[in-house]
């Protein structure tokens, strides 16, 4: 059985569960779990050092499309102190050999997965299909790389939803896909991102050039991404979905920023809190897990009203909230009508910022979509915008009067 996001509800056959997998943004489901992690993702401290965006090791991936190339990569990074890291992904590159000037590079930003290790995307059976657009991408000579973030595959915890640790692994999973056979070394990339894949694609849009001088970025596209993210968690804290973000976040932060959990959580929901951070949303069992895993949290989860407004999580939002781009960087937002999870006014408040920064923005309203398929439905008008920009079109601009 395959089980596509357009089809998740009917696929768990009860409404409940498949309004939790469409608040979460999970793109695809697989009727297994994952594969089993390795020593693939592991490596001694010696090859830690070395430049960010080169490679530890790879080997080879079978059941890309058209008859694609397909790569698991470890790669060198760092992350949001500036220390040095490993992260994981996959490369998938076009058959035959490059153009003369390189090929384009599409990196995609995943949405929620998890926040422990065994989460990686590149672990899911269906990695393929999670990439939304892998295939008319594919057609078009474009490599797709797909991070994994920090801590995500490598040893974690992941940094859920910290924009430039998540930034950093987008911007070095394309300096690694340059030295990949038949790519030819081209410095042109966009980045692709659904959710917390589209705060990926707007932080790497505010920091690529500073972090990666020696590549072009031509254009940044995000569906429903998480912008202001205080809103989304005061917001959303009342509906399953926002429970499990909220709990995923004050878990990692804790643990990579230091911020204590117990100003925020009370202590019966702790228990429920530790096994979600230990679950993933890589197939329907995981989801159907989880939906029994966060029920306790339903009776009892936080002893504050409205956490985005307690320090240091108040600092920590703002901190890892998309500001503005470069007028220079062209950029492509996409926003489901009937998204509960990234309202769509949070979504046109951010977009009238960027305007007044000066951006040229297309932005795309998709009419009856919600959080859940927001990636899967944008992706043909993206992949549109997108191959515009390699080609050297003027941007288009919805914020000209």
């Amino acid at each position: 059985m395959r089980c596509d996001c357009v089809s998740v509800p009917r696929c768990f056959g009860w409404r409940p569960v498949g309004a939790l997998v469409a608040t979460i943004g999970f793109l695809v489901c697989a009727p297994f779990p994952g594969l089993t992690q390795t020593s693939f993702y592991t490596a001694p401290e010696s090859d830690i050092a070395g430049e960010p965006g080169t490679l530890v090791r790879q080997e080879t991936m079978v059941g890309a499309p058209l008859g694609a190339a397909a790569y698991r990569v470890l790669y060198r990074s760092t992350d949001f102190n500036g220390k040095a890291i490993l992260v994981s992904a996959v490369i998938v590159v076009p058959r035959g050999p490059p153009p003369p000037e390189g090929r384009p590079i599409v990196a995609w930003a995943h949405p929620t997965s998890g926040i422990v290790p065994r989460c990686a995307p590149s672990l899911a059976i269906f990695i393929f299909q999670q990439i939304q657009g892998l295939r008319p991408l594919l057609k078009r000579g474009y490599v797709v790389t797909a991070t994994d973030y920090p801590g995500l595959g490598t040893p974690g915890p992941h940094p859920y939803l910290v924009g430039v640790s998540e930034a950093r692994a987008v911007i070095d999973s394309v300096r690694v896909a340059r030295m990949m056979p038949n790519v030819g070394r081209g410095s042109r990339f966009i980045v692709w991102g659904h959710s917390q894949g589209g705060q990926a694609a707007l932080f790497t849009g505010m920091i690529a050039k500073a972090y990666a001088p020696e590549l072009s970025l031509m254009g940044v596209a995000a569906a429903a991404p998480a912008t202001e993210l205080a809103t989304l968690m005061n917001d959303d804290i009342g509906t399953a979905g926002g429970k499990n973000i909220t709990a995923m976040t004050l878990w990692s932060w804790e643990r990579v920023y230091g911020a204590p959990m117990d100003k925020l959580v009370d202590p019966r929901a702790l228990p429920a809190i530790n096994r979600l951070a230990q679950e993933c949303l890589e197939s329907i069992y995981d989801f159907v897990v989880r939906r029994r895993t966060e029920r306790p949290m339903q009776q009892y989860f936080l002893t504050v009203n409205d956490p985005a407004d307690v320090e240091p999580w108040r600092t920590l939002l703002l901190k890892n909230t998309p500001g503005t781009l470069s007028p220079t960087i062209p950029i492509f937002l996409a926003q489901g009508s009937d998204d509960r999870v990234i309202l769509p006014k949070v979504t046109q408040h951010y977009v009238a910022t960027l305007c007044k920064a000066g951006s040229k923005l297309r932005m795309l309203l998709l009419t009856g979509v919600g959080h859940g398929i927001a990636g899967r439905a944008a992706a043909p008008a993206a992949i549109e915008w997108m191959n515009a920009r390699f080609t050297g079109e003027a941007p288009p601009n919805d914020c000209a009067p």
